[in-house]
């Protein structure tokens, strides 16, 4: 089978460019292209996806770090960005979101929809429901278990797999995304987590004062935004998680099944249930 076609998206948060790239070059080496925002959000629609099967989203568009009070800045997407990106989704365009990309455009709601839910920089409202800012460890070495191994992007994983990395504690729409991977990490212990408000504003790993509700443990899961086949992996910190052949191996599941005819059938058949019922 021919490797997918991939733009990988980035922009809105630091990253180290060349392990990134080399992960990339492993996976689908002359079959990706690299945009980062403002330059990535007019491709992001059918005409700008034409040669394109999935796109990989590493990046936080809608969020600017100010350095000082309030830390952030959410503006809206503007209508045309908003009216491609519900386009590339009516037509069906495969869509993989890695690690920070689910905390994108904060102040649209329908974009932690598309995903499955939201990393709060500052407090928020997640599906009618206010939230405090939400929370991350660093370097956490934890172990995944598999959830289905029947399912494509669990392929080669067996029962699970440790991993270091970074996590992150934040509210899922569990009633729209269908679980693959969780953490045996004690999510249940927000103490364990430190505020991303402190860290933004300049005190980093840190939670005096700060609570969080118990997060999900779920950190990999599949669903659909209109025709599109949709993956979140909470995975991809950094380097040494670039480098992992676990997060390898389920990064090239998560994008030969957005590409496949299988995922797409099923997201059409998934959204033909919702507008039925």
């Amino acid at each position: 089978m021919t490797s997918p076609r991939l733009l990988v998206v980035t922009g809105g948060h630091p990253y180290e460019r060349a392990p990134f790239v080399e992960a990339f070059q492993s996976i689908a080496p002359s079959r990706w292209t690299h945009a980062a925002h403002p330059h990535a959000q007019p491709l992001l629609n059918p005409e700008g996806c034409t040669d394109v099967d999935v796109v990989v989203f590493y990046d936080i568009p809608g969020l600017r770090f100010t350095r000082a009070d309030p830390p952030t800045e959410t503006p809206l997407p503007g209508p045309d960005v908003i009216a491609g990106f519900e386009a590339l989704l009516e037509a069906g365009k495969g869509l993989v979101f890695l690690h920070h990309a689910i905390a994108g455009w904060p102040a649209w709601h329908r974009y932690a929809e598309i995903v499955g839910g939201r990393f709060h920089y500052q407090p928020g409202v997640l599906d009618g429901t206010a939230y405090p800012d939400s929370g991350y460890r660093f370097d956490v070495t934890h172990h995944v278990e598999v959830l289905d191994r029947t399912h494509p992007i669990c392929d080669g994983l067996g029962d699970g797999f440790d991993l270091t990395d970074e996590l992150y504690l934040f509210p899922v729409l569990t009633s729209e995304v269908v679980p693959l991977l969780r953490t045996t990490f004690p999510m249940d212990d927000p103490s364990l987590f430190f505020s991303a408000d402190r860290a933004i504003r300049g005190h980093r790993n840190t939670n005096d004062g700060w609570s969080h509700p118990v997060g999900s443990n779920l950190v990999g899961w599949v669903k659909h935004a209109d025709n599109a086949p949709v993956a979140y992996l909470q995975f991809g910190d950094g380097p040494q998680t670039y480098a992992d052949p676990n997060f390898r191996r389920v990064l090239t599941n998560a994008i030969e099944w957005a590409a496949s005819d299988d995922a797409h059938a099923w997201a059409r058949a998934r959204r033909s249930s919702e507008l039925q019922s």
